[in-house]
């Protein structure tokens, strides 16, 4: 490959960088600059197929843009939220969907793709999987790529392997079986190596070698996260979990100008190499992105308070990806406006659905991102600001597919990744956790006593679990269920319907009073006796 080839395959995903490559310029890298404006299309592309067309995208100001509380009109939702103090560092909308549009590492999202599969199958020592096997990995890998619109999985192959640290992951004679394999399949454009992360020299080796791109699950899930993202918060956590693919891609770019004799060389006097500068530019790329997302999470702190002074007890539901978690808050709430998809992590944002429990208290039911097994570190820590509210939930709710046949591996890793957010003990252990699709299964029979079994498509068992999320939360919130006896001539009855959740009223004409039956929480029962003294 020429040294001007490999410049201009380098440029083909810099022009995100123009703006910060103005104080480049100053230093005198002109040569550079010139090269990270290289002529583009003056509307951004996108890609992903599932939102072509869009392209003025109204992106709304961060995750709990879906917080609807309709019997509250005083409560309002995250759109549009403003937070006063905002510097000149955080990013506008527009540059956002720039940033969104263009930052994409070539090939994962080039149109269609033919995808080759390889699971590498590690027969002992630390990555070998104990909870699941080859077959049921192969299969998840599988579904990954059916989730993605035009792309097709047209072979696939499981391969054993002693040495998956080694560069090319399997033994000589099993990678050249792949490698006939491979090329003896008509009309393959890519190959998905189902390993957590692929690093740049084992990348670049596989796709010189087998001469289509070369992908790995951090590649592709991030992939789905692109084509499923809707908010503002969830395209910054996206661009800012793609650079370490731009990274890998940067070295691979570096490693063929070396070649070439050009990948060393200093730039328009500035002291600096290109590939210096180019990871300089990303480096500064990264800061203002995770700046904007701390913002964003100060302003997600802000609505916890919130929400936290209405006294509204928050539940989160969370589990493995397609597990049913937002057909369920569906079911629980009755929130028309909530669409569930059957398809691997179609929830990228948190969002926010209110509901009412069998006593009438309202609870603000928590949407959250799926989990899934081998999710790259990198991943979470990225969506790390989303998964904080989990955190500042009053109860968890943990739900399976119990009708898949890796539930059982599917809990352990939800429980892992929630060990690793340092989730509360008070939260793990008061966790509810619900079997849904029991629909699927003949005379579903739960092996586990304090599972709830469900199905949300049916509604089956909902009314169950809505009695054990009332109970739970009364523990967890320090709520309490009193008989108070009020005078129907003060405002006490109202004071109550205000402040407290009112279960039911027994009037007493002759006396002028009732006894009115409440649920109210600690400080609004000491604000209660501080009014109207302790009747």
């Amino acid at each position: 490959m020429s040294f001007l080839t490999a410049l201009r395959r380098i440029s083909s995903w810099m022009p995100v960088l123009q703006r910060s490559c103005t104080r480049s310029c100053q230093i005198g890298a002109r040569a550079t600059c010139r090269l990270l404006h290289a002529p583009h299309h003056a509307h951004a592309v996108n890609t992903c197929p599932r939102q072509r067309g869009a392209t003025s995208l109204q992106t709304r100001a961060f995750g709990l843009s879906a917080f609807r509380l309709k019997s509250t009109d005083d409560l309002s939702s995250s759109d549009g939220f403003h937070e006063e103090g905002e510097d000149e560092d955080f990013l506008e909308d527009s540059e956002v969907e720039e940033l969104f549009q263009l930052q994409i590492p070539a090939g994962i999202g080039e149109g269609q793709h033919r995808v080759f599969i390889v699971h590498p199958d590690v027969k002992w020592g630390s990555r070998k999987q104990h909870l699941t096997t080859a077959e049921l990995m192969m299969a998840e890998a599988e579904g990954l790529v059916n989730t993605l619109e035009n792309w097709t999985v047209v072979d696939k192959m499981i391969l054993s392997t002693k040495t998956p640290e080694k560069k090319r992951i399997f033994g000589k004679g099993n990678f050249q079986t792949l490698t006939e394999r491979i090329r003896q399949t008509a009309g393959i454009t890519a190959v998905f190596v189902n390993v957590e992360r692929l690093t740049p020299l084992s990348e670049r080796d596989f796709e010189e070698v087998w001469g289509v791109k070369v992908f790995d699950r951090y590649s592709v899930v991030l992939h789905i996260f692109r084509c499923n993202a809707r908010t503002k918060e969830a395209k910054l956590q996206i661009s800012l979990a793609e650079i370490p693919l731009l990274r890998s891609r940067l070295k691979n770019e570096m490693a063929n100008l070396d070649q070439q004799g050009g990948g060393s060389r200093y730039i328009g006097g500035s002291g600096e190499t290109l590939y210096e500068i180019q990871q300089r530019l990303l480096k500064e790329r990264e800061i203002k992105i995770r700046s904007a997302l701390e913002k964003l999470r100060k302003k997600r702190h802000l609505l916890r308070s919130q929400r936290k002074h209405r006294e509204f007890p928050v539940v989160s539901v969370l589990g493995y990806t397609n597990c049913g978690k937002t057909t369920l808050i569906k079911a629980l709430t009755g929130d028309a406006g909530l669409q569930p998809r059957n398809q691997l992590f179609a929830t990228l944002d948190v969002t926010v659905h209110a509901g009412q429990l069998p006593s009438h208290m309202t609870v603000l039911y928590v949407d959250t991102i799926g989990f899934l097994s081998q999710l790259p570190h990198q991943l979470i820590d990225s969506f790390s600001a989303t998964l904080e509210d989990i955190k500042h939930s009053d109860l968890l709710i943990h739900v399976r597919d119990i009708s898949h046949p890796e539930t059982a591996n599917q809990k352990v890793n939800v429980l892992n990744v929630l060990k690793n957010l340092q989730m509360p003990d008070r939260l793990m252990n008061s966790m509810i956790e619900v079997h849904n699709k029991t629909d699927l299964i003949t005379n579903y029979e739960s092996a586990e006593p304090s599972a709830l079994p469900i199905s949300a498509l049916e509604g089956r068992g909902l009314e169950q679990l809505k009695e054990a999320v009332e109970e739970e939360i009364l523990k967890a919130t320090g709520k309490q269920i009193l008989d108070l006896k009020v005078n129907l001539s003060s405002p006490q009855l109202s004071w109550l319907y205000k402040e407290a959740t009112v279960q039911d009223v027994q009037v007493d004409a002759d006396e002028g009073s009732a006894v009115v039956k409440v649920i109210i929480s600690t400080a609004a029962h000491g604000r209660y006796k501080k009014l109207f003294g302790s009747r």
